[in-house]
């Protein structure tokens, strides 16, 4: 079934129809920038987390709004939808395609950024938090922190990425292993949908609710708030973070045991692994390079306990005493941030990120089976290609509170049967109009890529969305060019890699609730009604 899409006037008739069109109660206006106003580019660059998309030949909104209510949210929706205009939709700007605020498919798009509408409110004896889309994940621990050192939420590392989009993605982090996703504790949420309406869990019903949970809710509406059910958290934790040579045949060892043990070890210990080359001076004073091998981890419990079981699982790594620091568990996401000189919490507030913005390049696998030790070499043997501690290999164990749950039970499909995730990832300084060396790195990434390929999931091989890779598939919006078909098939070759046979689920979810395909960007759900 074909259906004409609506065709773009001019910006003028979006503005006056957005100008016209809000029914708020409150007197406050939608603060509206073009490219006219001296606030235009300062807002759009402000959450922009990747330098490749904010060259001048980037493409640009028309518009970008930041709604101070959720009326405004509505005007939007209905003047894009009635003036033929994209919409993207920004929190914390982390996606890393920048697909929040960037189209690629010659369309106009205006951008809401949701970073007015960041309210937190946490409820202490019913162990819930209502948070709005455009509040960050540092903002959401402070508030709970604030309110009790006793509770947490299980979501992502990173303080100043959204929580519109991480959640809608999955949101893991060290409290994973022991409580599952962001995703699996969200038990409620606001969304506006494709007619402008305002839903809850209830409203929407359990197949939508069901969608934006893991599924990226990008291709279903905008949401507006979830609701989180609060976790548990004891008054102390353990963190270390180490290093150790890998060159070290202690060191080979400790990696190849890290990949069959750290998804089974107590659910309480979370150990990140990450690899990267660094500058070393030897004995002689003469410089080298050297690759790292990094151990992070928070363990719910004190040093005593952590000792005894890191002894037990991972004797290899030698962990001392003075190498762990026990403290509250929203310390240790301050810690894990880099910020350990007693820092005030109140760093968790800032949306400015603790590393300069950088131009960079994400890919993503998932691994069933250890990687063997001749591969394993080969793979490290790659970073030595980048440039130093540019390139960087990381692995997320899975396990626990992870693999009991189904597949099935919300999009994101990475559950029993994977010992862990792994983020290939290159960062860059972007010179201006130097081509050539964005290839250079892109090449590089790509053919790490590549070299994994027997090593990792197959049929179809995974990958986690919140690592968005445009390199695995992109949807064809720009026309009714193709049959609805082929879009489904096109879109299921990127599809079934993020969410496996859930996807198809997602597809039939998409036609009922957006059957005209209004919210689209190039990985999104497609309806089987639009092409």
């Amino acid at each position: 079934m074909a259906t004409s899409k609506p065709i773009f006037h001019t910006p003028n008739d979006f503005l006056h129809c957005m100008a016209t069109s809000s029914n708020s109660t409150t007197t406050s206006k939608p603060i509206v920038h073009t490219p006219n106003d001296p606030s235009y580019y300062t807002t759009l660059n402000a959450t922009i987390q990747n330098s490749r998309f904010s060259s001048p030949s980037s493409p640009k909104p028309f518009t970008i709004v930041t709604p101070v209510h959720v009326s405004q949210v509505q005007a939007v929706v209905y003047c894009s939808k009635n003036h033929g205009v994209q919409i993207r939709t920004r929190s914390g700007g982390h996606d890393c395609e920048g697909l929040s605020y960037v189209s690629n498919n010659n369309v106009p798009f205006v951008v809401i950024d949701m970073i007015n509408l960041s309210s937190v409110s946490v409820d202490v004896e019913s162990k819930s938090a209502w948070v709005q889309a455009g509040a960050t994940l540092g903002e959401l621990y402070y508030r709970i922190a604030e309110r009790s050192e006793k509770l947490g939420f299980p979501a992502g590392t990173c303080p100043t990425v959204g929580v519109g989009g991480l959640f809608s993605g999955g949101g893991y982090g060290f409290l994973s292993r022991k409580h599952g996703l962001a995703a699996d504790n969200i038990v409620d949420a606001v969304i506006i949908d494709a007619q402008g309406r305002i839903l809850d869990r209830k409203s929407m019903g359990e197949d939508l609710f069901w969608a934006i949970r893991g599924g990226g809710a990008a291709s279903f509406g905008i949401v507006i708030a979830w609701k989180l059910q609060l976790v548990d958290v004891p008054s102390t934790v353990t963190v270390f973070d180490v290093k150790r040579n890998f060159e070290h045949d202690t060191t080979k060892k400790l990696v190849y045991r890290w990949q069959s043990r750290a998804d089974k070890v107590d659910e309480n210990l979370n150990i990140f692994l990450s690899f990267r080359t660094a500058s070393s001076i030897d004995k002689e004073g003469n410089k080298k390079i050297v690759l790292e091998a990094s151990f992070q981890a928070t363990f719910h419990g004190g040093v005593d306990k952590l000792l005894q079981l890191m002894e037990k699982e991972f004797p290899e790594l030698g962990l001392q005493r003075q190498e762990c620091t026990e403290m509250s568990w929203v310390e240790s996401f301050v810690y894990h941030n880099g910020f350990r000189n007693g820092e005030s919490l109140d760093i968790l507030l800032s949306r400015k990120p603790n590393s300069p913005i950088t131009t960079f390049k994400v890919k993503s696998d998932y691994v069933e089976e250890p990687i063997p030790e001749d591969a394993l070499k080969g793979m490290l043997g790659l970073l030595y290609e980048e440039a130093v501690g540019r390139g960087w290999i990381e692995f997320f164990p899975s396990g626990g509170k992870l693999n009991e749950i189904s597949e099935s039970s919300i999009p994101f499909p990475h559950r029993a049967g994977n010992l862990y995730n792994v983020r290939y990832f290159v960062d860059w300084d972007e010179e201006a109009g130097n081509i050539t060396a964005s290839k250079i790195h892109m090449s590089w990434i790509r053919k790490l890529y590549d070299y994994m390929t027997p090593y990792v999931s197959k049929n179809p091989r995974a990958s986690y969305f919140n690592f968005r890779d445009l390199d695995i598939g992109m949807d064809n919006i720009e026309g009714d060019t193709t049959s609805t078909y082929n879009n489904i098939a096109q879109a299921s070759i990127w599809g079934t890699k993020y969410f496996k046979n859930n996807f198809y689920k997602l597809v039939h979810v998409k036609t009922r609730v957006d059957p005209t395909n209004f919210f689209t960007n190039e990985q999104s759900i497609p309806s089987l009604l639009s092409h």
